[in-house]
Protein backbone atom coordinates (compact mmCIF):
# COMPACT_ATOMS: atom_id res chain seq x y z
CA UNK A 1 0.00 0.00 0.00
CA UNK A 2 0.86 3.40 -0.71
CA UNK A 3 0.85 6.37 1.20
CA UNK A 4 -2.88 6.75 1.96
CA UNK A 5 -4.47 10.49 0.28
CA UNK A 6 -8.17 9.81 0.80
CA UNK A 7 -10.21 11.12 3.76
CA UNK A 8 -8.80 9.83 7.36
CA UNK A 9 -11.83 9.49 9.25
CA UNK A 10 -13.54 7.37 6.41
CA UNK A 11 -10.47 4.63 7.55
CA UNK A 12 -11.66 5.16 10.90
CA UNK A 13 -15.48 4.08 10.63
CA UNK A 14 -13.67 1.08 8.24
CA UNK A 15 -11.73 0.24 11.94
CA UNK A 16 -15.04 0.52 13.71
CA UNK A 17 -13.50 3.55 16.17
CA UNK A 18 -11.89 6.87 16.51
CA UNK A 19 -8.18 6.26 15.74
CA UNK A 20 -7.31 10.08 16.39
CA UNK A 21 -9.59 11.05 19.45
CA UNK A 22 -11.04 14.27 17.07
CA UNK A 23 -14.98 15.14 18.97
CA UNK A 24 -16.15 15.55 15.14
CA UNK A 25 -15.13 11.95 14.04
CA UNK A 26 -17.70 10.53 11.64
CA UNK A 27 -17.63 7.45 13.24
CA UNK A 28 -19.40 8.13 16.27
CA UNK A 29 -22.34 9.53 14.56
CA UNK A 30 -22.01 6.39 11.99
CA UNK A 31 -20.21 3.24 13.59
CA UNK A 32 -20.14 1.77 10.76
CA UNK A 33 -17.86 0.76 7.58
CA UNK A 34 -18.40 3.43 4.63
CA UNK A 35 -20.52 2.42 1.62
CA UNK A 36 -23.89 0.88 0.54
CA UNK A 37 -23.32 -2.47 2.58
CA UNK A 38 -21.93 -0.88 5.90
CA UNK A 39 -24.87 -1.16 7.69
CA UNK A 40 -25.89 -4.95 7.04
CA UNK A 41 -24.58 -7.41 10.24
CA UNK A 42 -21.53 -8.79 10.32
CA UNK A 43 -20.37 -12.36 11.75
CA UNK A 44 -17.97 -12.55 14.41
CA UNK A 45 -14.76 -11.73 13.55
CA UNK A 46 -12.14 -14.79 13.34
CA UNK A 47 -8.66 -14.32 15.87
CA UNK A 48 -6.96 -13.34 12.67
CA UNK A 49 -9.59 -10.72 11.63
CA UNK A 50 -9.65 -9.83 15.40
CA UNK A 51 -5.29 -9.45 15.17
CA UNK A 52 -5.19 -7.73 11.46
CA UNK A 53 -7.78 -5.03 13.30
CA UNK A 54 -5.74 -3.93 15.90
CA UNK A 55 -2.65 -3.88 13.77
CA UNK A 56 -4.44 -2.02 11.47
CA UNK A 57 -4.99 0.37 14.03
CA UNK A 58 -1.91 0.95 15.41
CA UNK A 59 -0.70 1.40 11.69
CA UNK A 60 -3.16 4.02 10.53
CA UNK A 61 -2.71 6.14 13.87
CA UNK A 62 0.47 6.86 12.76
CA UNK A 63 0.66 6.67 9.47
CA UNK A 64 3.17 4.24 8.52
CA UNK A 65 3.42 1.50 5.64
CA UNK A 66 3.10 -2.37 6.59
CA UNK A 67 6.75 -2.84 6.05
CA UNK A 68 7.85 0.31 8.20
CA UNK A 69 5.16 -1.89 10.75
CA UNK A 70 6.95 -4.91 10.36
CA UNK A 71 10.24 -3.67 10.75
CA UNK A 72 9.56 -1.63 14.10
CA UNK A 73 8.08 -4.92 15.32
CA UNK A 74 11.28 -6.61 14.77
CA UNK A 75 13.08 -3.91 16.57
CA UNK A 76 10.88 -4.10 19.53
CA UNK A 77 10.80 -8.18 20.01
CA UNK A 78 14.28 -7.71 19.87
CA UNK A 79 14.96 -5.23 23.06
CA UNK A 80 14.52 -6.32 26.07
CA UNK A 81 11.27 -6.08 28.09
CA UNK A 82 7.80 -6.28 26.94
CA UNK A 83 7.13 -6.23 23.15
CA UNK A 84 3.89 -4.61 22.90
CA UNK A 85 5.30 -1.65 24.98
CA UNK A 86 8.79 -1.54 22.93
CA UNK A 87 6.40 -1.15 19.97
CA UNK A 88 3.88 1.41 21.39
CA UNK A 89 7.30 3.22 22.60
CA UNK A 90 9.29 2.96 19.60
CA UNK A 91 6.40 4.43 17.50
CA UNK A 92 5.77 7.18 20.00
CA UNK A 93 9.74 8.03 20.09
CA UNK A 94 9.75 8.70 16.20
CA UNK A 95 10.32 12.55 15.50
CA UNK A 96 7.09 13.11 13.17
CA UNK A 97 4.94 11.76 16.32
CA UNK A 98 7.37 14.05 18.95
CA UNK A 99 6.36 16.94 16.55
CA UNK A 100 2.82 16.32 17.06
CA UNK A 101 2.89 15.23 20.56
CA UNK A 102 5.07 18.74 21.30
CA UNK A 103 1.37 20.40 19.57
CA UNK A 104 2.95 22.00 16.78
CA UNK A 105 1.05 20.36 13.90
CA UNK A 106 -2.74 19.39 14.26
CA UNK A 107 -2.60 16.15 12.90
CA UNK A 108 0.68 13.38 12.62
CA UNK A 109 0.37 13.96 8.90
CA UNK A 110 1.49 17.52 9.03
CA UNK A 111 4.22 16.75 11.59
CA UNK A 112 5.55 14.57 8.86
CA UNK A 113 5.29 16.84 6.08
CA UNK A 114 6.72 19.65 8.24
CA UNK A 115 9.55 17.19 8.67
CA UNK A 116 10.43 16.01 5.53
CA UNK A 117 10.47 20.02 4.90
CA UNK A 118 13.24 20.42 7.08
CA UNK A 119 11.46 22.80 9.56
CA UNK A 120 12.63 21.23 12.93
CA UNK A 121 16.13 21.00 14.42
CA UNK A 122 17.11 18.21 16.79
CA UNK A 123 20.20 18.88 19.10
CA UNK A 124 20.64 22.35 16.78
CA UNK A 125 20.79 19.87 13.60
CA UNK A 126 18.57 19.66 10.92
CA UNK A 127 16.65 16.60 10.63
CA UNK A 128 14.31 15.69 7.76
CA UNK A 129 13.57 11.77 8.45
CA UNK A 130 10.15 11.17 10.16
CA UNK A 131 11.70 7.93 11.47
CA UNK A 132 14.35 9.41 13.40
CA UNK A 133 14.52 8.00 16.89
CA UNK A 134 13.72 11.01 19.66
CA UNK A 135 15.98 9.84 23.09
CA UNK A 136 15.53 11.20 26.40
CA UNK A 137 17.14 14.66 26.72
CA UNK A 138 16.73 15.93 22.99
CA UNK A 139 15.99 19.04 21.91
CA UNK A 140 13.77 19.63 19.22
CA UNK A 141 13.73 23.18 17.78
CA UNK A 142 11.70 25.31 15.19
CA UNK A 143 14.30 26.16 12.62
CA UNK A 144 14.28 30.35 13.27
CA UNK A 145 13.49 30.59 8.64
CA UNK A 146 9.83 28.33 9.71
CA UNK A 147 8.18 30.02 13.23
CA UNK A 148 6.25 32.12 11.20
CA UNK A 149 3.99 29.26 9.40
CA UNK A 150 0.60 30.16 11.01
CA UNK A 151 0.16 26.39 11.72
CA UNK A 152 3.30 26.05 13.84
CA UNK A 153 2.96 29.66 14.77
CA UNK A 154 -0.29 28.78 16.15
CA UNK A 155 0.53 25.58 17.86
CA UNK A 156 3.62 27.44 19.64
CA UNK A 157 0.81 29.35 21.60
CA UNK A 158 -2.26 26.92 21.35
CA UNK A 159 -0.16 23.42 21.07
CA UNK A 160 -3.00 21.42 19.03
CA UNK A 161 -3.70 18.75 21.96
CA UNK A 162 -2.01 18.16 25.37
CA UNK A 163 1.54 17.21 25.78
CA UNK A 164 2.33 14.25 27.52
CA UNK A 165 4.25 14.08 30.79
CA UNK A 166 7.45 12.76 28.82
CA UNK A 167 8.02 15.90 26.72
CA UNK A 168 8.40 19.62 27.69
CA UNK A 169 7.58 22.48 26.34
CA UNK A 170 6.68 26.03 27.25
CA UNK A 171 3.23 27.75 26.16
CA UNK A 172 4.67 30.18 23.57
CA UNK A 173 8.18 28.42 22.69
CA UNK A 174 9.22 26.73 19.54
CA UNK A 175 11.53 24.65 21.15
CA UNK A 176 10.82 21.44 23.43
CA UNK A 177 12.23 18.15 24.86
CA UNK A 178 12.07 14.59 26.00
CA UNK A 179 12.67 14.29 29.41
CA UNK A 180 11.87 10.61 29.62
CA UNK A 181 11.55 7.64 27.60
CA UNK A 182 7.75 7.01 27.17
CA UNK A 183 6.23 4.79 30.66
CA UNK A 184 3.15 2.53 29.48
CA UNK A 185 0.72 4.71 31.84
CA UNK A 186 1.52 7.81 29.73
CA UNK A 187 1.35 7.11 26.78
CA UNK A 188 -1.07 8.86 24.63
CA UNK A 189 -2.23 6.43 21.96
CA UNK A 190 -3.60 3.29 23.67
CA UNK A 191 -4.49 -0.11 21.87
CA UNK A 192 -4.18 -3.82 22.40
CA UNK A 193 -1.05 -4.98 21.27
CA UNK A 194 -1.30 -8.69 22.02
CA UNK A 195 -3.23 -8.89 18.80
CA UNK A 196 -0.41 -7.05 16.67
CA UNK A 197 2.32 -9.51 18.59
CA UNK A 198 -0.19 -12.72 17.30
CA UNK A 199 -0.35 -11.21 13.84
CA UNK A 200 3.32 -11.29 13.40
CA UNK A 201 4.17 -14.08 15.48
CA UNK A 202 2.04 -16.62 13.17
Amino acid sequence: MGKYLGPKHKLCRRLGSCIWGSPKCPSKRRPFPPGQHGREPRGKLSVYARQLLAKQKIRMHYGILERQMKKIFKEAKRLSGDTGVNLMRLLECRLDTIVYRLGFAPTIFAARQLVTHCHFLVDGKKVNIPSFQVKPGMKITVREKSRNIPMILYGADNPYQEIPPYLYREKGSFEGQMVSLPAEENLPFLEETAGVIGFYSR
